[in-house]
């Protein structure tokens, strides 16, 4: 494969398969996925199964009737352990015989310890998880030390949203400091899901979660606190998507980007269909006190009381989901970057399945890493990554101007986009 760091590329065609591609490292790997007969480890350990037959998985939960369900669907190479995250003498035996634990068991909100990637580290065991919790993120990073000397690679965020969108901003601003046109100035991370994308209560949950978060966002260096779910704006998604309204969020990868890209201003914005979600949430972070939010108990029982109703309406809107990453530098030049999927169940395995199969043919050094380090994903393993990603999407496109994306673009001129 050529090296993705002597060249960028404007648009990305998803192979049907990308197991040509794959390294011989994975063929007789093993990988734990936590939460494996939930949605997103579900998703995932198909995703695994189809991009690395080969791969041994051991699915991890609580339900037997459900993780038998699972192997039988992953097949002769899949097995089911039953397991308990805050069991820790039972976590570190069954992290001894693998080279990966995937920890999908979420929501990772209000979580205090870090308790799969520190029984990780004293087993030796290589680490990804999805978390896009801000708070959990940065104590994930905390075990830097622990990992580096243990030589345990791990990668903290490393899901859809945040973690491809990570590695579609660290391109975008490795691309334009390399073409020297320009200083990165403002980075901008645009995400849309339709209903819960398929992807049931634990996202439910996390939404929740989050709305009793102040989000974080950085204006020109300086570090600012804003209303969750404020702020809206109308985004172009392109093809697929169209025009949507987006909200402000605490995502972790705002914080990240800011930090390891060295971009002054940075913010996440995230929306929903149909629209009258978006004023629930907006009326939920008006109308609820915050204390109430961050109750993981009492979010809870507002999962059980919406569940439901979200599920008949989630049949009616799909599962549709799209990510924009949008890059200005200095002197007004932008390009973006757009990754749009018509089942966020099954985008979601497969992004997180990109990461595990980079970390497993030793794209990742040993420490806690965010996806756009490149220590943690290396930047010549982020074009194979993307493609793995990028299975079945319906728009995947990179170091484009914004009119060339959008449905109903404004040009004036010889192209100029205004």
């Amino acid at each position: 494969m050529a090296c993705a760091c002597m060249r960028h590329w404007s648009s990305i065609r998803a192979p049907a398969v990308a197991s040509a591609s794959l390294q011989q490292e994975t063929v007789n790997s093993r990988v734990l996925v936590l939460g494996g007969t939930g949605r997103v480890g579900g998703s995932t350990a198909i995703a695994l199964s189809k991009l690395s037959p080969d791969l041994g998985i051991i699915i991890a939960g609580r339900n037997r009737e459900k993780g038998a369900s699972m192997v039988a669907t992953l097949g002769k190479n899949a097995e089911f352990a039953e397991l308990d995250i805050n069991d820790a003498k039972s976590l570190e035996s069954a992290l001894t015989d693998v080279d990966l634990v995937v920890h999908a068991a979420g929501p990772f909100q209000q979580t205090e310890n870090c308790v799969v990637l520190k029984a990780a580290i004293r087993a030796k065991t290589a680490y990804l998880d999805v978390c896009d919790d801000t708070s959990y993120s940065l104590r994930a990073k905390s075990f830097m030390n622990e990992a580096l000397a243990a030589k345990v690679p791990a990668i903290t965020t490393g899901g859809i949203y945040p973690g491809v969108s990570n590695v579609m901003a660290a391109e975008l601003v490795r691309v334009a400091k390399s073409e020297n046109k320009g200083e990165p100035e403002r980075l901008r991370f645009y995400y849309y899901t339709a209903g819960t994308g398929g992807a049931g209560p634990t996202i439910l949950a996390t939404s929740f979660l989050l709305l009793g978060e102040e989000v974080i966002a950085y204006n020109k260096g300086e570090k600012i606190k804003l209303r969750p779910y404020s702020g809206m704006v109308n985004i172009d998604f392109g093809k697929g998507i169209g025009k949507k309204d987006v909200y402000l969020l605490n995502l972790p990868e705002v914080t990240s980007a800011h930090e390891i890209l060295g971009v002054p201003t940075v913010s996440a914005r995230f929306g929903t269909a149909p629209f009258f979600w978006n004023w629930a949430m907006d009326a939920m972070t008006r109308f609820l006190p915050s204390e109430v939010l961050r109750d993981r108990s009492k979010v809870q029982e507002m999962v059980r009381l919406f569940d439901p109703v979200v599920r008949v309406i989630d049949g009616y809107a799909g599962e549709r989901v799209s990510l924009r990453v949008d890059l200005e530098c200095s002197g007004g030049r932008q390009t973006i970057g757009v990754f749009s999927h018509k089942r966020l169940s099954i985008s979601v395995g497969y992004s997180v399945a990109a990461f595990a199969l980079a970390v497993l043919e030793g794209s990742t050094q040993p420490g806690v890493w965010f996806p756009e380090e490149p220590e943690g994903i290396a930047i010549e393993a982020r074009e194979l990554l993307l493609e793995r990603a990028a299975q079945g999407t319906i728009n995947f496109v990179m170091h484009k101007a914004p009119w060339m994306v959008e449905t109903n673009p404004k040009e004036v001129g010889l192209g100029i986009y205004v």
